[in-house]
């Protein structure tokens, strides 16, 4: 969207807004209904030109650290993290790569970069440039906790390469757990606690920034939802981010260690397979292998068991199994229901780590 037209948009909103409530004091107050028109009209255009100066403001302090990514065979967007080069990015955007070319938004000549480490259940990953140019600017992450349906936000990345790009929306849901799939690049992570967002996510905003009018990223944009009636189209206004708190988690660890070493991340310990019923329809899981120091061996699920229940959540699929596990910590002790030899059974597992 045309960022002028948008901003002429949310003018003619809050002017609007502004009206309605100029007829609602000349309905109450017919002595000074004239004098209180005239005030509330003079003080539209300067709230909406208030939230224009946040809105560049915004632009100014955070485009600078949000960087577009090429490699071989893919584009995206990238955050930079800290001011010895680290770029925090999407795993699915670094792929299979190892070098990179990092353009800063602000159009610097291009850099060079090399992967530290890809997290790809997470779809996080983490590059540094080569050599670390002269005012190198590190965004400043917020408290996605605190992030609120209907709160503002602003999504900045390289849609379809069109590096710096701004686009705007609000906050939709939070909370929300979302698989990825596999085909075009993607690391089919299964991730927990996002932030869905009306601010338009196209190819290339992937690893960008989510960013509220107090100049912090909140989240990664990582996903648009896509419409199976549209033929997979995307789903317009629906998007959704990794949160900063999970970003900061899994970035330090990589940055400190080279690898994830703590994810977090509720296990099963299986290797599984989804099974169809006599109808074709999916029906569980089934346990390809449970080593028996592995949380759900530890509790007696073995090869064969069809897993069909974890809680309170029926399990049908691979990717409901991922969901609800997405919503668990490692150390939880949940309830498995499952089928062995035509009878079904239940059997209290304590949760590994992924």
């Amino acid at each position: 969207m045309d960022v002028s037209r948008a901003r002429r948009r949310l003018l003619l909103t809050l002017t609007a807004g502004a009206c309605a409530c100029a007829v609602a004091l000349v309905g109450g107050c017919s002595g000074a209904a004239p004098r209180a028109e005239r005030s509330t009209q003079a003080a539209a255009p300067l709230a909406a030109g208030d939230l224009q100066d946040d809105y560049q403001a915004v632009i100014r302090e955070v485009l600078p650290s949000v960087v577009q990514i090429d490699a071989r065979n893919s584009l995206g967007s990238g955050i930079v993290y800290d001011d010895r080069g680290h770029i925090v990015t999407n795993a699915h955007v670094v792929g299979e790569e190892r070098i990179f070319r990092v353009t800063a938004a602000t159009g610097k000549d291009p850099m060079a970069a090399k992967l530290v480490a890809t997290y790809p259940e997470q779809d996080l990953a983490v590059i540094r440039l080569d050599s670390v140019p002269d005012g190198l600017k590190p965004a400043r992450f917020g408290d996605s906790a605190k992030a609120g349906v209907g709160q503002i936000v602003l999504a900045m990345g390289s849609p379809l390469g069109l590096s710096g790009s701004v686009t705007q929306g609000i906050v939709s849901a939070t909370g929300r757990t979302v698989s990825a799939g596999r085909g075009g690049g993607g690391t089919g992570a299964t991730i927990a606690n996002m932030i869905q967002t009306s601010a338009a996510i196209n190819p290339g905003n992937s690893g960008g920034a989510l960013v509220n009018l107090d100049r912090e990223v909140i989240g990664i944009p990582t996903l648009a939802a896509t419409d199976p009636e549209l033929g997979g189209g995307s789903a317009p206004g629906i998007g959704f981010a990794i949160p900063a708190s999970m970003v900061r988690t899994i970035a330090d660890q990589i940055i400190r260690d080279g690898k994830v070493t703590d994810s977090g991340r509720a296990a099963l310990d299986i290797t599984g397979r989804t099974v169809l019923d006599d109808a074709y329809e999916p029906a569980g899981v089934a346990v390809v292998e449970a080593p028996a120091d592995g949380a759900a061996g530890r509790a007696g699920l073995r090869a064969g068991d069809v897993i069909i229940r974890l809680g309170d959540a029926e399990i049908t699929t691979i990717t409901s199994l991922s969901e609800a596990l997405a919503s668990m910590k490692p150390g939880d002790v949940v309830t498995v229901t499952y089928e062995r030899g035509g009878r079904e059974a239940r059997a209290r597992v304590t949760l590994g780590e992924m």
